[in-house]
């Protein structure tokens, strides 16, 4: 498959017109950290929520729920919609304690909430651990789906693809701070979705495939539609459901669904200009990534099913490319070779902005941290901001460099899914306690991270080598979940806890939900932020429509996500309650947002 005149003029147009953004606002990104990292910490909850979504529909996103659904049905698709738990709970408890906390990014929270060397240390260590290793492997799996796309659609090799788009993000990623990628994420976020719904419109045109009544009408796709597993099968229903629900999201950290937020999503609700609009971007986010954007992907990948039913046919189909590279997720960009031109050229186009978003956030995220977590707190810490910003830019322009090189050395998107999920198991449970539990100290996040790492490198390398059957990868998921949980826990009360001075301003600064300082911030000494009287943060009545408030969010996004598979699925009777609970608990979430707790 090659494009037309026509689809490269499309595609010269939108790459015009993403880098002059970028250019336009590269003034404003160089006054200094705040402008760069934050844009100026005064962003609507529509711009910085639909950034976040923009974000996460990255590249290889469609490619990875095409290979959960070739390989184990919708239904696999719960090892990622498990995490609308995760972010209910940040949107409600967590994304105004974050605006409030006021750091420059997420790591920076370290030297508010601990204190002394060990908190310095963790500063840098989680800055070069989650800047540079955890953002690398994560860029390198989104570079690794361009070089599928580009293999498929354009023919070239994945040293072209690498250094095109690598080179074409980097300027206007080094150029225009956050302030470009949250205005360019904006027109990505629509040219994405246009190009995915196009995508499943022509799939289900194919003569091959039938339109929706041949698509859930067909052998190959029937015994892959349903929204649960089977649970007669114990070990792929424990895998695909019970473990995501009951364990993954609360303990394992990955981007985007991190356990109390943190990451990009944390870079977000910082650059909100207030705790509501952080609050209300935070929902938005939930909203559209997990109950708006699935389906078109869903439907495309249960179409390659009866078009290229194996590996094999992927293989004949596409000969030229990389053997090493065929696996399931490369179904997706093959079944947009149907497309007519013009057409083609748009969804290309809206690839490419999938991957320029989510790789110049992540390209921004990490600069901050290597600028303000390494650079400015340890190296140079009285520089002028101009010297700051341009550390951030030879920084992104590294960190390109670094994700490309390991992008070309992965074959599939599942495995680096898995290997992040492996490595962050156990860790989630520290980072939702240590805001409200005063107990929680630097050594509980050292050793969690420590630990995981090590269950993750047994599994991953020893295991077998000493003789030992291939676990599960859910099984091994609980059991460094187990291992990690336990281990912190000890550490914590074998090592003395942070000081009473830094404690107590932590929490007059974040005033946190619930019991967990009483013993080192009494409830009747507590007062509002400007001494007007007893303060009332924590009362029973925030806790509870927190609480709440969580569960109807859930359910918002779990009834829409399912009422449009059923009417995609010809159950209207199914898709109108589901869409009409949906609707209900939408409301109740509306209702309960003023009892929630944020400071104006």
């Amino acid at each position: 498959m090659r494009l037309s005149t026509l689809d490269w003029w499309v595609l010269a147009l939108y790459g015009l017109t993403i880098l002059s953004v970028g250019l336009a606002v590269a003034r404003r990104a160089g006054g200094g950290r705040e402008d760069f990292f934050l844009a100026g910490r005064g962003m609507p909850w529509w711009l910085i929520g639909t950034s976040m979504v923009a974000t996460t529909f990255s590249a290889d996103t469609p490619n990875l729920v095409t290979d959960f659904v070739r390989t184990g049905g919708v239904s696999q698709n719960w090892v990622w919609w498990a995490f609308v738990i995760t972010g209910m709970c940040t949107v409600f408890f967590y994304a105004k304690l974050w605006r409030r906390s006021g750091v420059l990014t997420d790591i920076g929270f370290y030297e508010m909430r601990y204190a002394g060397r060990s908190a310095a240390f963790l500063r840098a260590f989680r800055a070069v651990y989650l800047g540079v290793f955890f953002n690398v492997m994560i860029m390198a799996t989104v570079t690794l789906a361009a070089i599928k796309i580009g293999g498929v659609l354009l023919g070239v090799d994945k040293y072209t693809v690498v250094l095109v788009a690598g080179t074409a993000t980097v300027i206007y990623s080094a150029t225009s701070g956050l302030w470009g990628v949250l205005v360019t994420d904006l027109l990505l976020f629509a040219i994405s979705m246009i190009g995915s719904v196009a995508a499943a419109v022509y799939a289900l045109r194919l003569p091959e495939v039938g339109g929706l009544s041949g698509l859930m009408s067909h052998a190959n796709v029937v015994d892959k539609l349903s929204f649960l597993p089977d649970f007669s099968d114990p070990t792929t229903a424990a895998a695909i459901f019970i473990v995501p629900i009951a364990v993954q999201w609360w303990s394992t950290w990955y981007p985007g669904a991190e356990p109390g937020g943190g990451g990009y999503s944390a870079q977000r609700m910082l650059a909100a200009k207030d705790e509501k609009n952080a609050m209300q971007a935070t929902l938005w986010f939930n909203v559209a990534h997990y109950a708006i954007r699935p389906w078109p992907w869903i439907l495309v990948a249960l179409a390659s099913l009866i078009v290229y039913p194996t590996l094999g046919d992927l293989s004949a189909a596409f000969p030229n490319i990389d053997p090493s590279t065929i696996g399931n997720d490369l179904a997706y960009p093959a079944m947009l070779v149907f497309l007519p031109h013009g057409l083609l050229g748009l969804v290309v186009a809206s690839l490419a902005a999938a991957y320029m978003s989510t790789i110049s956030t992540h390209l921004n995220w990490g600069a901050s941290y290597i600028v303000d977590d390494v650079y400015r707190r340890f190296v140079a810490p009285d520089r002028d901001e101009k010297d700051y910003v341009r550390v951030a830019r030879i920084s992104t322009v590294a960190l390109i460099i670094l994700a490309s090189f390991v992008g070309l050395q992965l074959e599939t998107a599942m495995q680096a899914f898995q290997i992040l999920l492996q490595i962050g198991a156990g860790t989630g449970l520290v980072f939702l306690l240590r805001w409200f539990w005063w107990r929680i100290n630097t050594w509980s996040e050292i050793s969690a991270m420590v630990i995981s790492f090590l269950v993750a490198v047994y599994f991953g390398f020893l295991h077998s080598q000493l003789g030992f059957a291939k676990w599960d990868p859910s099984a091994e998921l609980v059991v460094g979940v187990a291992v990690t949980t336990v281990g912190w826990i000890v550490v914590t009360f074998l090592t003395p806890p942070v000081n009473t001075e830094t404690l107590r301003a932590f929490h007059a600064k974040i005033r946190p939900l619930g019991r967990g300082w009483d013993a080192v911030v009494p409830p009747k000494g507590r007062t509002e932020p400007d001494g007007s009287g007893e303060s009332e943060s924590g009362s029973v009545g925030e806790l509870t429509a927190g609480l709440l408030s969580w569960f109807l969010g859930c359910v918002l996004v779990y009834a829409a996500l399912f009422g449009t598979g059923f009417l995609l699925y010809g159950n209207v009777t199914g898709g109108v309650i589901a869409l009409i609970v949906a609707a209900g608990a939408g409301w109740g979430v509306l209702k309960l947002l003023p009892s929630v707790g944020f400071l104006s």
